[in-house]
């Protein structure tokens, strides 16, 4: 990350336009880590049909087995990642409240502790840079980025959340967001 870069740790990219026909096309991916190493995220809006239980071989708590698998990039699809959110969560290595994990034990603590308000969501695969890629691609308008939250991370629907982000941003993002995914179609 070049001195004149800033940070995106704690963002979202959404692809503004610009993606198609790639594996990026149409999604929403929050930036977890952002320095001079590179930067890695987790695509927010690419549910999969499977289950916690049907893709770890492990014992886990009932909850946690049927918890949704989200696709979280491209990149090593059978590496595990998981965010959780709480009201209070000291500590948190994303934004305020919201954490990155990748130790599969840490993630069954997680399930079996009790905690009216905490949320997770469970990842195959992540989004990652290498040094100076995403400032590039920035630099490029890839992307376009809005401020992360909890509430955005967990409560919008996966499959409303591209559009959802896009109409907030005024109606030159609403256009975007309303066109169809086959232009020969309109």
């Amino acid at each position: 990350m070049s001195q004149s870069s800033k940070c995106l740790k704690g963002r979202l990219l959404l692809d503004g336009g610009n993606l198609t026909g790639s594996f990026f096309h149409r999604t929403v991916v929050l930036v977890c880590q952002h320095d001079a190493e590179g930067a890695f995220g987790l695509v927010l809006n690419r549910s999969t049909e499977s289950k916690v239980g049907d893709v770890l071989v492990a014992d886990l708590p009932a909850l946690l087995k049927e918890q949704k698998v989200f696709l979280g990039g491209p990149v090593q699809t059978t590496a595990l990642s998981f965010l959780h959110a709480d009201e209070f969560l000291p500590g948190a290595n994303v934004m305020p409240n919201l954490s990155l994990g990748h130790s599969l034990d840490e993630l069954v603590e997680l399930a079996e502790s009790f905690s009216a308000t905490r949320r997770l969501r469970v990842f195959a695969g992540y989004a990652g840079w290498s040094p100076g890629q995403l400032d590039d691609e920035m630099r490029r308008k890839a992307w376009l980025t809005h401020p992360g939250s909890v509430e955005l991370v967990f409560s919008t629907p996966p499959d409303q959340l591209w559009k959802a982000i896009l109409n907030q941003k005024g109606w030159k993002h609403r256009l975007l967001a309303e066109r169809p995914e086959d232009l020969s179609r309109n």
